[in-house]
């Protein structure tokens, strides 16, 4: 699909996670909040971010992501809710990110680490002793299937291993809670829900073949591939 297609499939969307208001909400409870600086690495449009600036108004926040038009989404959101003086959102790697924080979020990015291990044991280099990380990763809740394996990769892990993983990293976990069924089927639904209007509205579209076939191929997939069989953690973890 072009760039105008890709930005708008995303607009229905709260934030690019399985995750509900009070879901975040508790999750934002356990970092903590409070001064100090905030890092959300691969951010998007840092809609979570931009929620912990404004519950805690002696915290610095920063995201950062290589997606140019999710972190102009998230400057726009800032501009709109006063909070530019105190975050702001950098186009970077965030695996090159060295500077000590006392706050780190990382949801749905252990991939730009490389792996969750690599994502774990860069952000226990990163995260000030004393300091807290959400981190929300992908686990098997159930075997996968072979195209759920194809789908996803193979770095996935059961979550009885990420927890291992992130003990061997050195972090202790202080809360965790997993994406509900709800949380998923909604988080799917709204991911093709700004295409499927468009479509409806465009069917004469020379794009409409593609996204027709774009949106039955994601539904089919997570319907008979993936759906309650992969999950997502949130993980607050300290060291």
């Amino acid at each position: 699909m072009d760039d105008e297609l890709n930005a708008l499939r995303r607009t229905r969307m709260r934030w690019n996670t399985p995750l509900s208001e009070a879901h975040a909400e508790l999750l934002l409870d356990r970092m903590a909040l409070e001064a100090g600086h905030l890092v959300d690495f691969g951010c998007g449009w840092g809609e979570l971010l931009l929620r912990a600036a404004g519950r805690a108004p002696g915290l610095r926040a920063t995201g950062v992501d290589t997606d140019a038009a999710a972190l102009a989404r998230g400057r726009s959101a800032a501009r709109e809710r006063r909070l530019t003086a105190r975050i702001e959102f950098v186009e970077a790697d965030a695996a090159t990110w060295d500077e000590p924080v006392e706050r780190g979020f990382c949801i749905g990015a252990s991939h730009a680490f490389g792996s969750t291990k690599a994502a774990l044991d860069r952000l226990a280099h990163v995260v000030a002793p004393g300091g807290r990380l959400l981190f929300g990763d992908g686990f098997w809740a159930a075997p996968p299937s072979p195209a759920a394996l194809e789908i996803f990769g193979d770095g996935i892990l059961p979550l009885p291993e990420l927890l291992d993983t992130a003990a061997a990293a050195g972090w202790q976990v202080l809360h965790l809670s997993a994406a509900d069924q709800l949380e998923w089927d909604d988080f799917e639904s709204t991911s093709r829900a700004a295409l499927a209007e468009w479509l409806l509205a465009h069917p004469a579209d020379p794009r409409a073949a593609e996204v027709r076939e774009w949106l039955g191929r994601r539904l089919r997939e997570y319907v008979g591939e993936y759906r309650g069989v992969l999950g997502l953690t949130y993980l607050v973890v300290g060291r």
